[in-house]
């Protein structure tokens, strides 16, 4: 029905098909980074940035998802699995885990009073499309923290953020907080579909619209309750929490033209909507016009407004619970086009108006990464484009973010190892010592999606190689 959506949903199902599914004001002592992390040489050993609370304080930190869906049937049921999977992780060379406990579908794997425990993901299993159901009753965040802390790993933990249910292909049917409470249909989001404004709750085709449903960024019972979620998370003894999907939902340019958005535009405004959202963009709009008037940028620097507050607030939350979890975010390195997503993930020092088009002056004032202690940076490039200066190469992506970020913030940029172009079929094992160095040098680290990917064709041996050949490099030493 709209290509935007279509495409991504392609993405989507690539990875399902592989048996994947997805996807600080302040820095104190405590957190991962003091502010002496900042460096203008790579190659000292002295100023590379490092976590001191880690036996590897030599190299630089490198990062491993897991996805929850992904993995959910290796996991969901066996502290066992966790317990001998994570060793192995540490044991190769990886220094920090991600482990995610939101996924795009909501239910929750951790405790909590605010939404229902996670209990099924859909998956492609050898027995075809099916539902994988957890019947353990242990604590699975908890789980992975005590086993990564033995095993030598830091531990952060992920949630899917503007999120809360998934439609499932194949008539497999649907989950989450918008299907199973009707009373929340009002936090989903809305699109200006080429038919008029339509709750996306209202898209049940399942040839075209299944997949994530996302909430309203701009609903503030939504954020409240998000809120309370990470609030809970960072109780935990957990060493950080990175926010995925803080975002705008996969519709780009027609979301979000909800009730709340309306009111929140109009007030930062400070004048009325006369013709709304035709004022904004004509119906059915997937792309940007030639040119964009004034209140059109304005719409686009709002929704970045509507993100960087809530991540301040997200921020605020963690550390008020607890002074030694780091907070960060999950961002898709192509800022050029990020806009689309309703985020500007770069420093607030940094205008893109002098670059790009669909930015005026306001928009940069709406970058939060100066209200982040880390962020993760999917450097997705293809198999074959790990060397270059611009987008779609992993070191451009990263190199990239260094402007971007102008110095606010570490970060760690990498690929996704098995749904990219050169990815799927597996047998790449021997470029991961390419990418071990090229991404640790172009940022501060590395990160990598997903462990799905590595245990399925079998990287194991080249993760260790590839972290033994960097470490002991000329470039590290």
């Amino acid at each position: 029905m709209i290509q935007m959506k279509f495409r991504l949903i392609l993405c989507a199902a690539a990875v399902l098909f592989c048996g994947c599914l997805q996807s600080c004001e302040t820095q104190s002592e405590g957190y991962l980074w003091s502010d002496d992390w900042r460096h203008s040489d790579d190659t000292d050993p002295d100023t590379d940035p490092v976590d001191p609370d880690t036996p590897d304080a030599d190299y630089k930190p490198a990062f491993l998802w897991i996805d929850a869906s992904a993995n959910f049937e290796d996991y969901a049921n066996s502290e066992a699995n966790i317990a001998s999977d994570l060793a192995k992780i540490k044991e190769v060379g990886f220094t920090h885990v991600v482990v995610d406990v939101r996924p795009s579908s909501s239910g929750v794997l951790f405790e909590s009073s605010y939404e229902p425990a996670l209990t099924k993901v859909d998956a492609w299993t050898d027995n075809g499309y099916e539902w994988l159901t957890r019947t353990a009753d242990f604590d699975y965040l908890q789980a992975f923290i005590d086993a990564g802390h033995d095993a030598g790993l830091k531990v952060y933990a992920a949630m899917n953020t503007f999120v809360g249910g998934t439609l499932c292909p194949y008539g497999l049917g649907s989950d989450g907080i918008l299907y199973n409470d009707s009373s929340k249909k009002s936090w989903a989001s809305v699109i200006n579909a080429e038919d008029g404004l339509v709750n996306t709750m209202d898209l049940q085709d399942y040839s075209t619209d299944y997949g994530a449903k996302f909430l309203s960024p701009a609903n503030d019972e939504v954020q409240e309750y998000l809120l309370n979620l990470i609030g809970e998370i960072a109780a935990y003894d957990v060493d950080g929490i990175i926010l995925d999907r803080c975002r705008y939902d996969d519709y780009g340019l027609q979301s979000d033209f909800s009730d709340s958005a309306k009111e929140k535009f109009e007030e930062y405004l400070g004048e009325s909507i006369e013709n709304w959202p035709e004022d904004i963009f004509s119906r059915g709009t997937e792309s940007l016009p030639s040119s964009l008037t004034s209140i059109q940028k304005s719409w686009l620097a709002f929704r970045c407004k509507v993100i960087h507050d809530f991540v301040e607030k997200a921020a605020d939350k963690v550390h008020s619970v607890n002074s030694d979890c780091n907070f960060g975010c999950y961002v898709g390195a192509w800022y050029s086009s990020y806009y689309s997503s309703g985020v500007n993930w770069a420093s607030p020092s940094y205008d893109p108006s002098s670059t790009y088009r669909w930015a005026n002056s306001d928009y940069k004032n709406y970058g939060y990464a100066d209200h982040c202690d880390l962020m993760l940076l999917g450097a997705y490039a293809s198999a074959s484009s790990v060397h270059g200066s611009g987008e779609w190469t992993m070191e451009g992506f990263c190199k990239n973010a260094a402007t971007y970020f102008a110095g606010d913030v570490p970060y760690y940029g990498g690929p996704d190892i098995g749904n990219s172009s050169g990815f799927e079929d597996g047998g790449q094992g021997d470029l991961m010592t390419d990418i071990v160095e090229t991404c640790s040098e172009a940022s501060d680290g590395l990160f990598i999606f997903d462990l799905c990917h590595i245990k399925m064709y079998d990287y194991w041996d080249a993760f260790k190689t590839a972290f033994e050949a960097y470490r002991t490099s000329d470039t590290t030493n």
